[in-house]
C-alpha cells in the first residue's frame, strides 16, 4: 500500500465528520480525497465550515460509489443509522475498505439490528453476510482482525467507555455475569448536529436527566460484545444520563467480584497488565477518579477502579471524549491499523487543560 492513503469522508458536515476532517487534514499518511453528502452536495467546503478550512476548498459531492472508487482507498461513513448500509456494500464491491461510524454493522445478526434500528432505516436490508463479516472496531479487543478487515464497524460511544472498563474482568472470569449495572453520563454532542428540542440550551442547561432508561439501543450492543468475551449470555442494566456539557462520557460500572479476597490493587494490576500494550488506555492509581476534562479532545480513555469490601462490589470508571475515542478518533485509530502504520499517528493524547 502507498505511503499516502486517500480517504473519502461521507457525512462530512456532522459532528463526526468534522472531527474526522480535523484529525485527517494534517495526518502524514492520509489525504482527504473526497467529501460526500446529500443535503450539502454542490457546496464548497470552506463556505460551509470556514472555521475548518481545507486548502483545495473541495466541493461536497453526492456519494456515488463508482466516483469514490476512482479517488479513494478507504471510505469513512459518518451517516445516520440505517443509511450507511445502503452505501457500504457498493463501496466494498469497488474494493474500497470501509469504516462505518453508525450502528449498521455492529450486530452480527441483521435480524437483531432490525429489532433495534429498523424504524430509522429508509430501505429494507438483506446484507446478512456483511453483518457476519464486519469487524467490531474496538482496537483494544480486535487489533489483528481490524488490520486485515475490509469492513470495520466502529463501536458506539457508550459501549466504548463501558466495554473498556469491563473487558479485562470478563476475559479473566473475575466477576459475576448477573447483576451488572452501568450508569453513564454524556455531553450534548452525543445527540448529533441536527437540532433537537431536548438539546436546546434552555432545555438542558443547569440540569441532568436520565433517558432511554429501559431499552436504550446501546444496551444490546454492550451485551453482545460482553457475551462474546465471557462465553456466556449476559443481560445487564444500562442507564444513560444527559449532562450539560458539550463533550465527554463517564461510564461507571458495578459488578460483584467472584473472589471476595481481591483488593483494588489486585484489580488494578490486572487492568494494567491487560492494557500494557494499548497506548490510548491509561489506568489511574487506586483512589484517583477520572474527570471527563482530563480526556477532552483526546483519543485517550482513562480508567479507575475501587473495591467495596463491605458489599463485595467492584466499581469501574472510564472517561472518554465521545467525539474522539467514542467516534472519529477511534475511526482514525482503526484507519492507522488497517493501513499498517502506528495506531498513534495523528491522534491527540493530551488535553488542552482546562
Amino acid at each position: 500500500m502507498s505511503d499516502v492513503n486517500k480517504i473519502a469522508i461521507i457525512g462530512a458536515t456532522g459532528f463526526g465528520g468534522l472531527q474526522l476532517i480535523r484529525l485527517l487534514k494534517e495526518h502524514p499518511n492520509f489525504e482527504i480525497s473526497f467529501l460526500g453528502g446529500e443535503r450539502s452536495a454542490g457546496s464548497k467546503w470552506n463556505d460551509l465550515c470556514p472555521f475548518l478550512p481545507l486548502n483545495e476548498d473541495p466541493i461536497i459531492q453526492s456519494p456515488k460509489p463508482e466516483l469514490i472508487s476512482k479517488v479513494a482507498d478507504f471510505a469513512v461513513l459518518s451517516l445516520p443509522n440505517g443509511v450507511a448500509s445502503n452505501l457500504a456494500p457498493k463501496l466494498l464491491e469497488q474494493n474500497i475498505r470501509v469504516l462505518d461510524l453508525s450502528a449498521d454493522y455492529r450486530f452480527r445478526s441483521l435480524d437483531q439490528w432490525r429489532e433495534i434500528y429498523q424504524p430509522n432505516s429508509s430501505k429494507p436490508r438483506n446484507d446478512y453476510r456483511l453483518c457476519q463479516e464486519a469487524i467490531y472496531g474496538l482496537p483494544e479487543l480486535n487489533f489483528e482482525d481490524i488490520s486485515i478487515a475490509k469492513l470495520v464497524s466502529c463501536p458506539g460511544c457508550f459501549p466504548t467507555a463501558s466495554l473498556l472498563a469491563l473487558i479485562p474482568f470478563l476475559r479473566q472470569g473475575l466477576i459475576d455475569l448477573d447483576g451488572l449495572i452501568i450508569d453513564a453520563k454524556s455531553g450534548t454532542s452525543g445527540g448529533g448536529r441536527v437540532p433537537k428540542e431536548h438539546l436546546l440550551f434552555a432545555e438542558c442547561s443547569d440540569s441532568i436527566s436520565p433517558y432511554g432508561v429501559i431499552g436504550h439501543r446501546h444496551t444490546p450492543e454492550i451485551e453482545q460484545i460482553s457475551s462474546q468475551i465471557a462465553g456466556h449470555s449476559i443481560q445487564l442494566q444500562f442507564t444513560p444520563h444527559l449532562v450539560p456539557m458539550v463533550r465527554g462520557i463517564l461510564s461507571t460500572v458495578y459488578a460483584r467480584l467472584r473472589d471476595p479476597g481481591l483488593t483494588a490493587e489486585d484489580c488494578k494490576t490486572l487492568v494494567n497488565s491487560f492494557y500494557r500494550n494499548h497506548p490510548f488506555v491509561e489506568v489511574l492509581p487506586v483512589g484517583t477518579y477520572p474527570s471527563t476534562k482530563w480526556v477532552k479532545q483526546t483519543n485517550k480513555a482513562m480508567l479507575s477502579l475501587q473495591v467495596d469490601k463491605r458489599s463485595g462490589r467492584l466499581v469501574l470508571m472510564c472517561v472518554i471524549d465521545n467525539l474522539l475515542k467514542g467516534q472519529a478518533g477511534q475511526a482514525v485509530q482503526n484507519l492507522n491499523i488497517m493501513a499498517g502504520i502506528s495506531q498513534e499517528i495523528g491522534l491527540p493524547i493530551y488535553p488542552y487543560y482546562p
